[in-house]
């Protein structure tokens, strides 16, 4: 894609409120990180992110577009039951917006939900004894896994409370036999938490191909949990690192910001 030009980017910005485009930056960029780490799945899977205000109002990806073409201008405003808000070019995935739905209204502080089907995350997900306290990542996970058992493509709203009950207060999720799923208040954090949770299945499945593994203590979880710098506001929760690919994505394409 072409670099976007200066007067591009004015005429997308002035259709929106400071804040509102402000969020569209951030998720389109973010889009765009996950496209660079693989994580991708055609068109399918969503970040979806509330935006500033006292309706609950989001922005999820148009439905038919890669991660690749998603840009701030582009991204759909939605209500709770998924209807559009304003105009869009683009459907949205409905089996993609009701877990993210139940989520954002049953979980007071999730702002933003991410959800991937990464070959790791699925094979863990997959797997009879879930996420194993074995690995530098997973030891910064302790207390913070929730598991969701698979009721099949998530299309049925009745399936939220479940949802929500089971997730309780725990960041990071793994949806028996489908995929991983994070949230949080902030985008960044999120996007840490989800990082953290996949390189620890990407681990497991390597370390477990290779024979009997060595599972670590709950003090030693707990202790490397609260020494986590992935999650700790005085290291940026994820900020820095967000900051940093975001960078790593303008040197290439500017495109998202349109």
């Amino acid at each position: 894609m072409k670099a976007l030009t200066q007067s591009s980017a004015n005429d997308a910005q002035a259709a929106f409120a400071p804040a509102e485009w402000k969020a569209r930056i951030e998720l389109a960029a973010c889009y765009r990180i996950f496209a660079m780490q693989g994580w991708t799945e055609l068109i399918y899977n969503h970040i979806t992110l509330r935006l500033p205000g006292p309706d609950k109002h989001f922005l999820i990806n148009p439905f038919g577009l890669h991660y690749t073409e998603v840009c701030a201008s582009n991204l759909v405003k939605i209500d709770l039951a998924g209807n559009v808000i304003g105009e869009s070019a683009w459907p949205v995935n409905p089996a993609g917006f009701t877990v993210h739905a139940a989520i954002h209204d049953g979980i007071p502080g999730a702002h933003c939900v991410m959800h991937t089907h990464t070959t790791a995350g699925m094979a863990v997900a997959c797997s009879a004894g879930g996420l194993s306290p074995s690995n530098f990542y997973s030891a910064q996970l302790h207390g913070k896994v929730a598991y969701h058992d698979f009721e099949g493509i998530t299309v049925h709203a009745d399936e939220g409370p479940r949802l929500v009950r089971n997730i309780g207060d725990r960041p990071a999720v793994i949806l028996r036999n489908h995929g991983l799923l994070a949230w949080a208040e902030t985008v960044p954090r999120a996007f840490a938490t989800l990082w953290t949770l996949n390189r620890a299945c990407e681990i497991q499945l390597a370390s477990m191909a290779m024979g009997p593994v060595i599972e670590l203590s709950e003090d030693i979880q707990r202790k490397s949990t609260r020494d986590s710098l992935q999650f700790s506001v005085g290291f940026g929760a994820g900020q820095d690192v967000f900051d940093a690919l975001t960078r790593m994505i303008d040197r290439t394409d500017t495109s998202y910001s349109s």
